[in-house]
Protein backbone atom coordinates (compact mmCIF):
# COMPACT_ATOMS: atom_id res chain seq x y z
CA UNK A 1 0.00 0.00 0.00
CA UNK A 2 1.55 3.28 -1.30
CA UNK A 3 2.42 5.67 1.83
CA UNK A 4 -0.48 8.31 2.31
CA UNK A 5 0.87 12.01 2.44
CA UNK A 6 0.45 12.01 6.46
CA UNK A 7 3.19 9.89 6.13
CA UNK A 8 5.29 12.20 4.05
CA UNK A 9 4.67 14.94 6.25
CA UNK A 10 5.41 12.91 9.41
CA UNK A 11 9.05 12.63 7.71
CA UNK A 12 9.72 15.86 7.25
CA UNK A 13 8.63 16.67 10.76
CA UNK A 14 10.87 14.07 12.11
CA UNK A 15 13.39 15.61 10.37
CA UNK A 16 12.87 19.12 10.95
CA UNK A 17 15.98 19.75 12.87
CA UNK A 18 18.21 17.62 10.38
CA UNK A 19 20.00 20.84 9.38
CA UNK A 20 21.05 21.33 13.23
CA UNK A 21 23.74 18.25 12.41
CA UNK A 22 27.28 18.80 12.32
CA UNK A 23 28.16 16.44 9.93
CA UNK A 24 27.00 13.94 7.35
CA UNK A 25 27.17 10.86 9.47
CA UNK A 26 24.74 11.92 11.77
CA UNK A 27 22.31 12.75 9.34
CA UNK A 28 22.63 9.02 7.50
CA UNK A 29 21.95 8.06 10.67
CA UNK A 30 19.06 9.88 11.12
CA UNK A 31 17.72 9.56 7.57
CA UNK A 32 18.68 5.20 7.99
CA UNK A 33 16.37 5.31 11.31
CA UNK A 34 13.75 7.27 9.52
CA UNK A 35 13.59 4.27 6.84
CA UNK A 36 13.86 2.29 9.40
CA UNK A 37 10.24 2.59 10.42
CA UNK A 38 9.21 1.55 6.54
CA UNK A 39 11.45 -1.42 6.97
CA UNK A 40 10.41 -2.85 10.38
CA UNK A 41 6.23 -2.71 9.12
CA UNK A 42 6.56 -3.99 5.69
CA UNK A 43 4.88 -6.83 5.05
CA UNK A 44 7.18 -8.89 2.40
CA UNK A 45 10.49 -7.36 0.17
CA UNK A 46 11.26 -4.71 2.90
CA UNK A 47 14.46 -3.42 0.91
CA UNK A 48 11.83 -2.57 -1.73
CA UNK A 49 9.00 -1.22 0.59
CA UNK A 50 12.12 1.19 1.67
CA UNK A 51 13.02 2.30 -2.21
CA UNK A 52 9.57 2.47 -3.15
CA UNK A 53 9.19 4.94 0.04
CA UNK A 54 11.81 7.02 -0.85
CA UNK A 55 11.28 7.21 -4.49
CA UNK A 56 7.92 8.23 -3.38
CA UNK A 57 8.90 10.99 -0.89
CA UNK A 58 11.06 12.63 -3.39
CA UNK A 59 8.33 12.93 -5.85
CA UNK A 60 5.65 14.23 -2.77
CA UNK A 61 8.51 16.90 -1.98
CA UNK A 62 9.79 18.42 -5.32
CA UNK A 63 8.36 21.89 -4.47
CA UNK A 64 9.36 21.73 -0.93
CA UNK A 65 12.30 24.65 -0.40
CA UNK A 66 13.03 24.96 2.68
CA UNK A 67 16.32 23.66 3.89
CA UNK A 68 15.11 21.47 6.15
CA UNK A 69 13.05 19.48 3.42
CA UNK A 70 15.91 19.88 0.70
CA UNK A 71 18.15 18.53 2.99
CA UNK A 72 16.86 15.47 4.29
CA UNK A 73 15.90 14.96 0.52
CA UNK A 74 19.84 14.88 -0.31
CA UNK A 75 19.99 12.76 2.89
CA UNK A 76 17.32 9.70 1.64
CA UNK A 77 19.32 9.81 -2.18
CA UNK A 78 22.70 9.12 -0.91
CA UNK A 79 21.16 6.09 1.47
CA UNK A 80 18.80 4.77 -1.49
CA UNK A 81 20.30 5.68 -4.70
CA UNK A 82 18.46 3.30 -6.62
CA UNK A 83 15.61 4.87 -5.67
CA UNK A 84 13.24 6.84 -8.50
CA UNK A 85 14.68 9.97 -8.82
CA UNK A 86 17.54 9.37 -6.64
CA UNK A 87 19.89 10.47 -9.07
CA UNK A 88 17.81 13.89 -9.83
CA UNK A 89 18.02 15.22 -6.53
CA UNK A 90 20.21 18.21 -6.56
CA UNK A 91 22.53 20.40 -3.52
CA UNK A 92 20.57 22.86 -2.38
CA UNK A 93 22.67 26.47 -1.64
CA UNK A 94 20.99 26.80 1.67
CA UNK A 95 21.82 22.97 2.80
CA UNK A 96 24.78 22.77 5.19
CA UNK A 97 28.14 22.41 4.19
CA UNK A 98 28.51 18.29 5.08
CA UNK A 99 25.59 17.58 2.62
CA UNK A 100 28.30 17.17 0.00
CA UNK A 101 30.24 14.21 2.34
CA UNK A 102 26.78 11.91 2.17
CA UNK A 103 28.06 8.62 0.87
CA UNK A 104 31.38 10.24 -0.20
CA UNK A 105 33.26 7.51 2.01
CA UNK A 106 36.06 4.75 1.12
CA UNK A 107 36.64 1.34 2.89
CA UNK A 108 39.64 1.18 4.91
CA UNK A 109 39.29 -2.28 6.05
CA UNK A 110 37.38 -6.19 6.25
CA UNK A 111 36.96 -8.50 9.15
CA UNK A 112 35.81 -11.21 10.32
CA UNK A 113 35.05 -13.46 13.17
CA UNK A 114 32.85 -16.08 14.85
CA UNK A 115 32.57 -19.13 16.87
CA UNK A 116 34.41 -22.12 16.59
CA UNK A 117 31.29 -24.53 15.96
CA UNK A 118 30.52 -22.33 12.64
CA UNK A 119 27.21 -21.14 13.90
CA UNK A 120 27.47 -17.66 13.54
CA UNK A 121 29.87 -15.18 11.83
CA UNK A 122 30.09 -11.52 12.27
CA UNK A 123 31.70 -9.53 9.76
CA UNK A 124 32.89 -5.76 10.38
CA UNK A 125 34.03 -3.15 7.64
CA UNK A 126 35.39 -0.08 8.04
CA UNK A 127 34.77 3.47 6.29
CA UNK A 128 36.18 6.68 6.47
CA UNK A 129 34.76 10.11 4.84
CA UNK A 130 36.86 12.33 2.06
CA UNK A 131 36.31 14.70 4.80
CA UNK A 132 36.70 13.40 8.17
CA UNK A 133 35.35 17.56 9.40
CA UNK A 134 31.77 17.28 7.36
CA UNK A 135 31.89 13.99 6.82
CA UNK A 136 31.92 12.65 10.36
CA UNK A 137 34.61 10.12 11.98
CA UNK A 138 35.67 6.66 10.34
CA UNK A 139 33.21 3.79 11.27
CA UNK A 140 32.03 0.37 10.95
CA UNK A 141 29.46 -1.52 9.55
CA UNK A 142 28.71 -4.66 11.23
CA UNK A 143 26.40 -7.54 10.06
CA UNK A 144 25.83 -10.56 11.98
CA UNK A 145 25.23 -14.03 9.66
CA UNK A 146 23.51 -16.92 11.87
CA UNK A 147 24.43 -20.11 9.83
CA UNK A 148 21.50 -21.84 11.82
CA UNK A 149 18.46 -20.25 11.20
CA UNK A 150 20.31 -18.70 7.40
CA UNK A 151 19.69 -14.72 7.82
CA UNK A 152 21.48 -11.71 8.70
CA UNK A 153 20.75 -11.15 11.97
CA UNK A 154 21.03 -7.98 13.17
CA UNK A 155 23.38 -5.16 11.33
CA UNK A 156 24.53 -1.87 13.37
CA UNK A 157 26.59 0.88 12.59
CA UNK A 158 29.42 2.23 15.13
CA UNK A 159 31.02 5.57 15.15
CA UNK A 160 34.36 4.60 16.48
CA UNK A 161 35.73 1.78 14.08
CA UNK A 162 39.33 2.15 15.85
CA UNK A 163 37.77 1.82 18.85
CA UNK A 164 35.00 -1.50 18.06
CA UNK A 165 37.80 -3.21 15.64
CA UNK A 166 40.48 -3.07 18.86
CA UNK A 167 37.87 -4.76 21.63
CA UNK A 168 36.68 -7.03 18.98
CA UNK A 169 40.76 -8.11 18.25
CA UNK A 170 41.09 -8.22 22.15
CA UNK A 171 37.86 -10.15 22.51
CA UNK A 172 38.99 -12.77 20.14
CA UNK A 173 42.50 -12.88 21.15
CA UNK A 174 41.52 -13.96 24.82
CA UNK A 175 38.66 -16.50 23.87
CA UNK A 176 39.56 -19.75 22.21
CA UNK A 177 36.33 -20.41 20.95
CA UNK A 178 36.14 -17.41 18.93
CA UNK A 179 38.04 -17.15 15.62
CA UNK A 180 39.21 -13.85 13.98
CA UNK A 181 40.91 -13.05 10.47
CA UNK A 182 41.28 -10.24 7.82
CA UNK A 183 38.54 -10.92 4.95
CA UNK A 184 37.98 -10.50 1.61
CA UNK A 185 35.96 -7.41 0.67
CA UNK A 186 34.01 -8.84 -2.27
CA UNK A 187 33.42 -12.10 -0.24
CA UNK A 188 32.40 -9.78 2.81
CA UNK A 189 29.87 -7.87 0.61
CA UNK A 190 28.69 -11.35 -1.11
CA UNK A 191 28.02 -13.18 2.52
CA UNK A 192 26.55 -10.29 3.68
CA UNK A 193 24.08 -9.55 1.08
CA UNK A 194 22.96 -12.70 0.32
CA UNK A 195 22.03 -13.51 3.68
CA UNK A 196 20.36 -10.04 4.15
CA UNK A 197 17.94 -10.54 0.88
CA UNK A 198 16.66 -13.64 3.13
CA UNK A 199 16.29 -11.00 5.79
CA UNK A 200 14.51 -8.71 3.94
CA UNK A 201 11.63 -11.19 3.12
CA UNK A 202 11.12 -12.67 6.52
CA UNK A 203 7.10 -11.66 7.64
CA UNK A 204 8.62 -11.12 11.36
CA UNK A 205 12.18 -9.42 12.22
CA UNK A 206 14.32 -11.06 15.05
CA UNK A 207 13.59 -8.81 18.12
CA UNK A 208 16.50 -7.54 19.30
CA UNK A 209 19.19 -5.91 17.89
CA UNK A 210 19.50 -2.31 15.36
CA UNK A 211 18.64 -4.46 12.19
CA UNK A 212 15.65 -1.75 11.38
CA UNK A 213 17.31 1.08 12.28
CA UNK A 214 20.46 0.93 10.57
CA UNK A 215 19.84 -1.17 7.75
CA UNK A 216 19.42 1.58 5.03
CA UNK A 217 22.82 2.84 6.02
CA UNK A 218 24.69 -0.66 6.09
CA UNK A 219 22.84 -1.40 2.65
CA UNK A 220 24.37 1.97 1.20
CA UNK A 221 28.02 1.13 2.88
CA UNK A 222 28.11 -2.30 1.61
CA UNK A 223 27.40 -1.53 -1.89
CA UNK A 224 30.65 0.50 -2.13
CA UNK A 225 32.73 -2.86 -1.46
CA UNK A 226 33.67 -4.69 -4.60
CA UNK A 227 31.56 -7.04 -6.02
CA UNK A 228 33.33 -10.79 -5.84
CA UNK A 229 35.77 -10.60 -9.06
CA UNK A 230 35.60 -14.32 -8.98
CA UNK A 231 33.09 -16.98 -7.93
CA UNK A 232 33.19 -18.27 -4.82
CA UNK A 233 35.29 -20.81 -4.24
CA UNK A 234 33.30 -24.58 -4.02
CA UNK A 235 33.20 -25.90 -0.70
CA UNK A 236 35.32 -29.45 0.01
CA UNK A 237 32.81 -32.01 -0.29
CA UNK A 238 31.63 -33.19 2.89
CA UNK A 239 31.57 -36.73 3.85
CA UNK A 240 28.60 -38.16 2.38
CA UNK A 241 26.01 -39.76 4.89
CA UNK A 242 26.46 -43.35 4.30
CA UNK A 243 30.31 -42.70 4.59
CA UNK A 244 30.02 -41.15 7.69
CA UNK A 245 27.51 -43.04 8.99
CA UNK A 246 29.93 -45.89 8.81
CA UNK A 247 32.76 -44.04 10.14
CA UNK A 248 30.92 -43.10 13.16
CA UNK A 249 29.40 -46.54 14.06
CA UNK A 250 33.36 -47.66 13.78
CA UNK A 251 34.53 -45.01 15.81
CA UNK A 252 35.78 -45.17 19.39
CA UNK A 253 33.25 -43.12 20.56
CA UNK A 254 30.81 -45.35 19.34
CA UNK A 255 32.58 -47.82 21.24
CA UNK A 256 32.79 -45.93 24.42
CA UNK A 257 29.01 -45.37 24.58
CA UNK A 258 28.21 -49.07 23.94
CA UNK A 259 26.83 -48.07 20.62
CA UNK A 260 28.77 -51.27 19.27
CA UNK A 261 30.76 -54.62 19.89
CA UNK A 262 29.27 -56.70 22.40
CA UNK A 263 26.51 -55.12 25.21
CA UNK A 264 24.33 -56.56 28.06
CA UNK A 265 21.59 -56.21 26.81
CA UNK A 266 23.07 -56.17 23.08
CA UNK A 267 22.26 -53.40 20.68
CA UNK A 268 18.96 -52.69 19.06
CA UNK A 269 20.27 -51.72 15.49
CA UNK A 270 17.07 -50.73 14.13
CA UNK A 271 16.70 -47.99 16.99
CA UNK A 272 20.60 -47.10 16.50
CA UNK A 273 20.23 -46.80 12.62
CA UNK A 274 17.32 -44.58 13.05
CA UNK A 275 18.82 -42.67 15.57
CA UNK A 276 21.76 -41.89 13.82
CA UNK A 277 19.58 -41.18 10.44
CA UNK A 278 17.72 -38.37 12.32
CA UNK A 279 20.87 -36.66 13.47
CA UNK A 280 21.79 -36.65 9.52
CA UNK A 281 18.52 -35.77 8.23
CA UNK A 282 18.71 -32.66 10.75
CA UNK A 283 22.03 -31.77 9.36
CA UNK A 284 20.89 -31.34 5.95
CA UNK A 285 18.35 -29.20 6.97
CA UNK A 286 20.54 -26.84 8.40
CA UNK A 287 21.89 -23.95 5.85
CA UNK A 288 24.96 -25.24 4.57
CA UNK A 289 23.79 -28.93 4.86
CA UNK A 290 27.36 -29.65 6.74
CA UNK A 291 26.43 -33.10 8.37
CA UNK A 292 29.54 -32.48 10.76
CA UNK A 293 28.26 -29.58 12.41
CA UNK A 294 27.52 -29.56 15.51
CA UNK A 295 27.34 -27.39 18.38
CA UNK A 296 25.30 -26.82 21.87
CA UNK A 297 22.94 -24.67 19.52
CA UNK A 298 22.38 -26.96 17.24
CA UNK A 299 22.12 -29.89 19.85
CA UNK A 300 19.67 -28.13 21.28
CA UNK A 301 17.71 -27.40 17.67
CA UNK A 302 17.23 -30.87 17.58
CA UNK A 303 16.53 -32.17 20.50
CA UNK A 304 14.26 -29.92 22.13
CA UNK A 305 12.65 -28.84 19.07
CA UNK A 306 13.14 -30.93 15.02
CA UNK A 307 12.70 -34.34 16.31
CA UNK A 308 9.47 -33.93 18.23
CA UNK A 309 7.89 -32.23 15.08
CA UNK A 310 9.85 -34.23 12.84
CA UNK A 311 10.20 -38.34 14.20
CA UNK A 312 7.82 -40.59 15.79
CA UNK A 313 10.02 -42.04 18.18
CA UNK A 314 9.09 -45.53 20.21
CA UNK A 315 10.67 -46.33 23.36
CA UNK A 316 13.04 -47.67 21.87
CA UNK A 317 14.12 -45.28 20.15
CA UNK A 318 13.80 -42.57 22.93
CA UNK A 319 15.73 -44.48 24.86
CA UNK A 320 18.52 -44.72 22.42
CA UNK A 321 18.61 -41.43 20.99
CA UNK A 322 20.67 -39.99 24.11
CA UNK A 323 23.57 -42.16 23.78
CA UNK A 324 23.73 -41.66 20.25
CA UNK A 325 23.96 -37.77 20.41
CA UNK A 326 26.49 -38.27 22.87
CA UNK A 327 28.59 -40.09 21.29
CA UNK A 328 28.06 -38.09 18.09
CA UNK A 329 29.04 -35.22 20.28
CA UNK A 330 31.83 -36.28 20.67
CA UNK A 331 32.42 -37.74 17.21
CA UNK A 332 31.87 -34.61 15.72
CA UNK A 333 33.62 -32.43 17.60
CA UNK A 334 37.03 -34.72 17.27
CA UNK A 335 36.80 -34.91 13.58
CA UNK A 336 36.53 -31.41 13.28
CA UNK A 337 39.56 -30.13 15.61
CA UNK A 338 37.57 -28.34 17.89
CA UNK A 339 39.50 -27.13 21.00
CA UNK A 340 38.91 -28.81 24.25
CA UNK A 341 37.20 -25.69 26.07
CA UNK A 342 34.37 -26.51 22.72
CA UNK A 343 34.39 -29.98 23.33
CA UNK A 344 34.05 -29.63 27.17
CA UNK A 345 31.38 -27.28 26.56
CA UNK A 346 28.97 -29.32 23.90
CA UNK A 347 29.21 -32.28 26.38
CA UNK A 348 28.29 -30.12 29.27
CA UNK A 349 25.43 -28.65 26.77
CA UNK A 350 24.64 -32.48 26.50
CA UNK A 351 23.90 -33.70 29.91
CA UNK A 352 21.61 -30.33 30.50
CA UNK A 353 19.73 -31.22 27.21
CA UNK A 354 19.27 -34.75 27.12
CA UNK A 355 17.19 -34.60 30.60
CA UNK A 356 14.83 -31.59 29.19
CA UNK A 357 14.04 -34.05 25.98
CA UNK A 358 13.23 -37.05 27.86
CA UNK A 359 10.23 -34.46 29.82
CA UNK A 360 9.48 -33.38 26.13
CA UNK A 361 9.13 -36.81 24.59
CA UNK A 362 6.60 -37.62 27.66
CA UNK A 363 4.73 -34.81 27.91
CA UNK A 364 4.56 -34.64 24.01
CA UNK A 365 4.18 -30.94 23.80
CA UNK A 366 6.57 -30.25 20.94
CA UNK A 367 5.13 -32.81 18.56
CA UNK A 368 3.59 -31.49 15.25
CA UNK A 369 -0.35 -32.53 14.70
CA UNK A 370 1.26 -34.60 11.72
CA UNK A 371 3.88 -36.07 14.43
CA UNK A 372 0.70 -36.86 16.95
CA UNK A 373 -1.28 -38.40 14.61
CA UNK A 374 1.52 -40.66 13.33
CA UNK A 375 1.93 -41.72 16.90
CA UNK A 376 -1.60 -42.41 18.15
CA UNK A 377 -1.80 -44.44 14.87
CA UNK A 378 1.20 -46.54 15.85
CA UNK A 379 0.00 -46.60 19.46
CA UNK A 380 -3.18 -48.13 18.42
CA UNK A 381 -1.58 -50.88 16.72
CA UNK A 382 -1.71 -49.69 12.95
CA UNK A 383 0.76 -49.18 10.56
CA UNK A 384 1.32 -45.99 8.84
CA UNK A 385 2.41 -47.30 6.01
CA UNK A 386 -1.08 -49.48 5.03
CA UNK A 387 -3.38 -47.16 3.20
CA UNK A 388 -6.11 -49.47 3.60
CA UNK A 389 -5.48 -50.42 7.18
CA UNK A 390 -5.42 -46.16 8.01
CA UNK A 391 -8.77 -45.49 6.10
CA UNK A 392 -10.17 -48.59 8.12
CA UNK A 393 -9.19 -46.58 11.35
CA UNK A 394 -10.38 -43.38 10.02
CA UNK A 395 -14.08 -44.85 9.25
CA UNK A 396 -13.63 -46.31 12.94
CA UNK A 397 -13.67 -42.92 14.07
CA UNK A 398 -15.07 -40.85 12.13
CA UNK A 399 -17.67 -39.96 14.87
CA UNK A 400 -14.81 -39.32 17.96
Amino acid sequence: MPATPTAYEAVLHAARDVTKLGCAMDAEMLGAALLGSVYSVASDDRAEAVRDFVGRFLTATDQRDTPEATTIREVFAALVPDADGATEVGHDAHAPSWVTQLGRVRPTGCYAYGDVYGDQTSYLATFAYEDTVDGGPEHAVVALVDHNIGITKDVFVAGSAGILLQQVRSICAGDELIWFRTEDPGRLRDEVDRYLQVTDELSELPADGSLATDRALAGARLSLLPAPTTPPLAEPGGPQATDLTRDFLGSPEAARFGLTGSTVPPVDNASLDFCVSLLLDHAATLPGADLLRWSPTVAELFLLDWVHRRAVLDMDDAAMLPRVVRAWSAFSTRKRGLPAAAVTETETAMEELIPEFARLYTTGERRSPATAAVAQLIAEGVDPSDTAAIDAWLEANRDE
